[in-house]
């Protein structure tokens, strides 16, 4: 699939909107809901794409042969905890139904690395589920690798 990334547009909400359930669509840890990582997933875009971060880069991926869009990646530049230096981190990224396994989720990942070295960042970061086999084995594939767990203990409601 031969792509193109572009930023983001205010005529892209709807079909960005479209994608939120694609972030729990597998096995999601037993204190996690599909309505609660949607609800998450939204309000989180509503803020990055609501009014323009200096630190946030929202991306569209289109499909140069149809012009139709595929996907969707949001890059934010953090400072890394332990050097101080700059990391990019891949805040969300999702392929739309009927891309899936044609080349768009490596597509983004490398425009991504691209973008991280223009930026002069020193790593690119990501954060995913465990129960999301089919991302994990994808950004295995592009060289991440793990390097801290974050670890949960659910408190109740």
């Amino acid at each position: 699939m031969d792509l193109e990334l572009r930023p983001y547009l205010p005529e892209d909400a709807a079909f960005v909107g479209g994608l939120v359930e694609r972030f729990s669509e597998f096995e999601l840890p037993p204190w996690r809901t599909r309505a609660d990582v949607s609800a998450g997933t939204r309000r989180e875009w509503d803020r990055q794409l609501g009014a323009k971060q200096d630190d946030t880069f929202p991306f569209v991926a289109i499909e140069k042969a149809s012009g139709e869009r595929v996907g969707f990646i949001v890059l934010v530049k953090l400072p890394d905890f332990f050097t101080g230096g700059s990391n990019l981190y891949v805040s969300d990224m999702a392929v739309a139904r009927g891309a899936d396994g044609k080349g768009a989720g490596s597509a983004m990942l490398a425009f991504a690395e691209r973008f991280a070295r223009e930026q002069g960042c020193e790593r690119l970061a990501l954060g995913v589920f465990p129960g999301n086999a089919r991302a994990r084995a994808l950004y295995e594939r592009h060289g991440f690798g793990v390097e801290l767990l974050r670890m949960v203990k659910p408190l109740g409601r």
